[in-house]
């Protein structure tokens, strides 16, 4: 890993905009304009306390290794290296256990295995995770029975019990929220550098999974890579890159109360890096061109992601290119379309070909998830594996009608069997989703969907 690199405090400073917009003058003209999603503090000094707390700790990830994604982002962007992000769709506090962390990078690192034998190219693997605690809701407040009470936002916000006490935001969270980012990076640091993700180990991590015929293909696949090896080895190859990866960290950039007080200067290049990830993102509700959002994110160095819907206009699209990436650098910006698998193949096509025909060249990365969504009769949220992997497939084919590169994927999984989305090998049903429904907000794939869908995406790669 890149060493410890020296860091200079931001001091919050009136707003200035600058011509650059990497400089230090204009990174608090965000606090001038409109924005959505965020919290009402109900002790607002609390709040103040606490940013300016965050403020004075270290860095969770490093400007060098910021700028190593960007450079591996740029070759996905060409279309000679794949983008796999995968995580929770709201870590909270108490799932920062080793044996889940252990099981998400396991899960991730058998997708990557996956992708990269299957296709033959190489993969960057990426975490929604170290800090994808926070949550934008469709509205301010969750009503039950008779009773309303504010939405639960993510656990670096409120509790999810549904109490008075637990609903209320709370300014330490921001402070815990750092603490378990902390210890979970430095948990996937030792997993992913010290010897677990060596590829001598690729049929270790199959254990502890149930059985399932994706299983199987997965250890014949491990079986064809000892073999690989093993010829490599006698032939005198030198494996030292085989014995740890590169793994990023990511997450939704929305708690300004977090990310602001996060944003430090690097004392190599005087630039501000977003140092909560390596990684951040601009969701859908919240990529309004002139809101506070897009204005703070175009002022770090970090690349960037944006979700784009299937309202998405090509003049949209030209918009947040023109603020988030004016110098055209590339691996600098990814765009993230989350179409919903009926409408991906009349929207995304008209995106492609607009920006091919300007010139643009950002990653594009396939969100299969979130435009996806259906409440069962049950009351269950919940996805259809066969429309996420409809989407996927749409995805796929846009690019190759249009002849532009398909990026990358962004999904939403856990490493643990459980039971959140519908169908897959394991062909769970409505009856099935309440025997182990665990996530606070959205459905989840698990492992075996996860497995299933890395299968799946290596066929389209080969094509």
């Amino acid at each position: 890993m890149h060493p410890r690199l020296g860091w200079i405090l931001v001091a919050i400073i009136d707003p200035v905009i600058p011509a650059d917009p990497f400089t230090l003058a204009g990174l608090d003209h965000w606090r001038t304009l409109p924005i959505k999603q965020q919290p009402v503090w109900p002790d607002a000094e609390a709040a103040r306390a606490a940013s300016a707390e965050l403020a004075t700790y270290p860095p969770l990830v490093f400007a060098g290794e910021v700028d190593q994604l960007r450079e591996r982002l740029a070759k996905a962007a060409e279309g000679k290296a794949f983008l796999l992000q995968g995580g929770d769709c709201a870590e909270t506090f108490a799932g920062a256990t080793a044996d889940q962390i252990r099981n998400r990078v396991k899960t991730v690192l058998q997708m990557a295995v996956v992708l990269t034998y299957g296709a033959s190219v190489p993969v960057i693997k990426m975490g929604r995770m170290a800090g994808q605690f926070a949550k934008p809701r469709s509205s301010d407040t969750e009503t039950r029975g008779d009773v309303t009470l504010p939405a639960y936002r993510g656990d670096i916000v409120n509790g999810y019990d549904f109490t008075p006490e637990s609903r209320q935001a709370d300014p330490a969270r921001l402070l815990k929220g750092y603490h378990t980012a902390a210890s979970t990076l430095n948990l996937i640091r030792a997993f992913t550098q010290g010897g677990f993700a060596d590829l001598r180990e690729v049929h270790s991590w199959n254990r502890g999974f149930t059985d399932n015929p994706l299983n199987q293909r997965y250890e014949g696949l491990a079986h064809d890579i000892d073999k690989a090896i093993r010829f490599m080895e006698a032939a005198g190859a030198n494996f030292d890159e085989i014995k740890a990866v590169e793994f990023y960290a990511s997450h939704e950039a929305l708690l300004m109360d977090y990310e602001r007080p996060l944003t430090r200067i690097d004392s190599r290049t005087g630039l501000p890096y977003d140092v909560s990830a390596h990684f951040v993102w601009i969701g859908e509700r919240t990529r309004d061109i002139d809101g506070a959002h897009v204005d703070f994110l175009s002022r770090v160095r970090n690349p960037i992601g944006v979700k784009l819907g299937p309202a998405t206009t090509a003049d949209d699209m030209f918009r947040l290119i023109d603020k988030l990436d004016p110098a055209r650098e590339p691996g600098r910006l990814t765009f993230i379309t989350r179409m919903g698998a009926g409408k991906i193949r009349d929207v995304l096509p008209g995106l492609l070909e607009a920006a091919k025909s300007h010139g643009e060249t950002p990653l594009w990365v396939s969100d299969p998830m979130h435009g996806n969504g259906l409440t069962t009769p049950t009351g269950y949220k919940t996805r259809r594996f066969d429309d996420v992997v409809d989407e996927v497939k749409g995805f796929f084919e846009s690019h190759r009608a249009v002849g532009t590169h398909a990026g990358g994927i962004h999904v939403e999984l856990t490493g643990d069997d459980v039971t959140e989305c519908l169908g897959g090998s394991e062909m769970i049903d409505e009856a099935t989703l309440a025997t182990r429904y665990e996530s606070l907000c959205d459905p989840r794939l698990n492992h075996m969907q996860s497995l299933e869908l890395a299968f799946l995406v290596a066929e389209e790669l080969g094509q």
